[in-house]
């Protein structure tokens, strides 16, 4: 998820020269005024490429000049005429930030690339100027120092510490000199993560696979090999094309019974931003980690790690690398016996070959083949991609909350696979908007987020208009989409996301919804893919896309006997990607620039996740999540909120499972509340007691092996 703040001091009126087109502010800007569509909808059908950088630029000069009327009102500082009166600036910015961020991550072109490489350093500038700001800081300081004599509400006083450690966090403390110093450390940052992201957009795109001969593809279902020929003919190229997902390992593999192909597709994906050229991205992030631990040093921090994680739940890099740490012997361990038993099956099928990681995905398919009797081929006629987000996740969030779903068409989106929903509440009153883009497509960021273009706030009147992004394989013309377990997972996770939006009721925009920790964020999304396994919900929805007929029972067992397979390799990576990410920003201000390739050797190595057959999830120059989308110092989350969503899961087995009673309750405790109380306290409380190590071992599968701390 991306939030956005704050200014550029050019003026109100911006224009944009673009394909022979021209953008100037003014009443013709679909952006001008709040969309008149349901719901403050973005009304895509009138907004032209060419209509964002002026709104942008109108927006970030508007809010200067409201921030700036806050800042030097002769009136002493008050709740009112200061933290209420800040919450309330942005509005143009703000609706216009939420539409460019959507489009430009989900169906980027060039001229969107051109606005994004022109305003990343105008937008960081923008942010500097608000929370840099003296005089502003000087009134937020005096509210939160008179924050008891004035016996705020507990959301209004939330708000106050919160915004406060926002400023501090930010540099409102450092001398002028320091702050110019920052500004340029920022501008460069900012400048540099999107050159980060564009450059991985091009060289994902440029490593596909790519091959003239079918026979190379031999083991692939003939629908994904007509997939592939339909992506060569919309690339121009003969033959068939495989587009790379934004992790190491590709879904593809699992079916490739070529090795040969197998260790080209690896390869292509391995190497994708290291080929040397335009496109390679070492050198952007060796930079981009030397400017982050100057910049934390600045701000009286040891490390970039040290200064991220002071307002997350983990605190200190410290903590969270305790925890990791303390999960790597049990889930090595674990990965080496699941190597042994592919290497055994390698040597039993006389490969004559030793196991590499090109090997892993097809050949732990043959063992839990084996092992479970199931056949990844024969589940996925049952996971039709329409089904599962109708009959499995939106049931599962009508059992549990009471909600229901209806399609619009008659609201514009911005790519024609886009859908729409209109989210009802149980009383039949209108909840919010969710857009669903489901298909890979080059000019699409990888991997699966959820964002809102428009967030839920009481004090300004709005609902949430909230969106989920998927990269999912987009069938042949004619043929259904059908998609794996992980998809499904997928599926409900990016809801979970969605429901945090959904539900939140909160006065102030700061705090609603998902803008909490990224320690917490994922809990949320983590916590819903518990229901795609939950009995009534499976049954909904795991039905075959031709005759309706549900999973067969036997087969089912078998699916969720497995879902634990493989678990050994699944940590190993997550954790190698999440130590990686944490080593590169606890790394010492003042050094050298580092080489990627030799800083992530010795950093697998220092980290005991050095494993031959397991890369990480993600290699250092192609993790998107810690160089451009605000999880610097922050992957170890999925991990840390994974063990707050088990315990949750658990809390809900003992107490009657998948019923109105118990979602109504974490409704109302825990997703509707936002940021709006401290987050250990609100989980807590609604938990009972403090997290377990027991669930997440038990989920994982992992409950025979050494015992592990839960996140504290």
């Amino acid at each position: 998820m991306a939030m956005a703040g704050a200014i550029w001091m050019s003026g109100a009126v911006g224009m944009l020269q673009a394909q022979g087109q021209a953008s100037v502010w003014g009443p013709e800007n679909p952006f001008y005024r709040a969309s008149a569509l349901p719901f403050q909808a973005p009304p895509f059908d009138r907004i032209k490429d060419t209509d964002y950088q002026p709104a942008l630029e109108a927006g970030m000069a508007e809010q200067r000049r409201e921030i700036t009327a806050i800042a030097e009102n002769p009136a002493a500082a008050t709740f009112e005429n200061t933290l209420v009166a800040m919450e309330k600036t942005g509005r143009l910015f703000d609706r216009a930030m939420g539409v460019f961020n959507g489009v430009s991550g989900a169906n980027m072109n060039p001229v969107l690339q051109a606005v994004q490489d022109a305003e990343a350093p105008k937008l960081a500038a923008h942010q500097d100027a608000i929370y840099l700001d003296a005089k502003l800081f000087a009134r937020v300081k005096a509210v939160y120092e008179q924050r008891d004599p004035m016996k705020l509400d507990p959301e209004s006083r939330r708000l106050v510490e919160v915004v406060y450690q926002r400023f501090v966090h930010a540099g409102a403390n450092l001398s002028d000199g320091d702050k110019v110093r920052l500004k340029k450390l920022n501008e460069e940052e900012s400048t540099l993560s999107n050159t980060f992201i564009t450059k991985l957009l091009a060289a994902t795109k440029e490593a596909a696979f790519r091959t003239s001969d079918k026979a190379a593809l031999k083991g692939m279902p003939e629908a994904q090999i007509a997939a592939a020929a339909v992506a060569a003919k919309e690339r121009k190229v003969d033959g068939y094309v495989i587009a790379l997902q934004n992790t190491t390992q590709q879904p593809v593999l699992a079916a490739l019974g070529d090795r040969g192909t197998r260790k080209a597709v690896f390869e292509d994906s391995w190497n994708r931003a290291e080929r040397g050229g335009a496109n390679d991205t070492r050198g952007t992030i060796a930079r981009l980690a030397q400017l982050r631990a100057e910049k934390a040093k600045l701000l009286g921090s040891p490390n970039y790690a040290a200064w991220a994680l002071q307002d997350q739940m983990a605190k200190t890099p410290e903590a969270a690398l305790k925890f990791m740490d303390a999960l790597v012997p049990g889930a090595t361990a674990r990965a080496r016996r699941e190597a042994a038993d592919i290497r055994a099956l390698i040597e039993a099928q006389n490969g004559g070959f030793g196991l590499e990681p090109w090997d892993w995905e097809f050949y732990q398919e043959q063992v839990r083949k084996a092992k479970y009797d199931l056949d990844e081929a024969q589940v996925k006629p049952y996971f039709e991609l329409r089904s599962v987000l109708e009959n499995g996740v939106f049931y599962a969030a009508h059992e549990l909350y009471g909600i229901t779903f209806k399609e619009r068409k008659d609201l514009p989106v911005y790519q024609e696979d886009v859908r729409v929903f209109e989210v009802f509440d149980a009383s039949g009153k209108t909840l919010a908007l969710f857009y669903q883009d489901p298909f890979k497509r080059d000019n699409k960021n990888g991997g699966a987020w959820m964002d809102q273009f428009v967030g839920q706030s009481k004090l300004l009147g709005t609902i949430p208009v909230i969106f989920n992004v998927t990269n999912f394989t987009k069938p042949a013309p004619g043929e259904p989409a059908l998609i794996s377990f992980d998809d499904v997972i997928t599926m409900f996770h990016e809801f979970g996301h969605g429901l945090h939006g959904i539900f939140a009721d909160t006065m102030y925009p700061s705090l609603s919804g998902p803008a909490v920790p990224r320690d917490f964020v994922e809990f949320p999304s983590q916590f819903n893919e518990h229901w795609a396994t939950y009995p009534s919900v499976f049954s909904h929805y795991a039905k075959h896309y031709k005759t309706g007929a549900p999973m067969p029972v036997e087969l089912a067992e078998k699916l969720k006997r497995s879902a634990t397979f493989n678990q050994g390799y699944r940590l190993t990576e997550l954790l190698a990607a999440a130590e990686l990410d944490m080593q590169w920003h606890t790394i010492a201000e003042g050094g050298a620039l580092l080489d990627p390739d030799e800083f992530e050797k010795a950093a697998l190595v220092k980290t005991k996740l050095a494993l031959k057959e397991v890369p990480p999830r993600y290699r250092s120059s192609y993790f998107a999540h810690i160089w451009n989308t605000g999880y610097a110092a922050g992957y170890y989350a999925y991990l840390w909120s994974e063990s707050l969503d088990d315990n949750a899961y658990q809390w809900f087995e003992d107490h009657g499972g998948l019923t109105r009673a118990n979602g109504d309750r974490f409704r109302k405790m825990v997703l509707s509340r936002g940021n709006t109380e401290d987050l250990d306290a609100m989980y807590k409380a609604w938990l009972g007691k403090e997290p377990e190590a027991g669930p997440m071992l038990k989920y994982r599968g992992l409950a025979d092996g050494a015992s592990q701390p839960a996140a504290e």
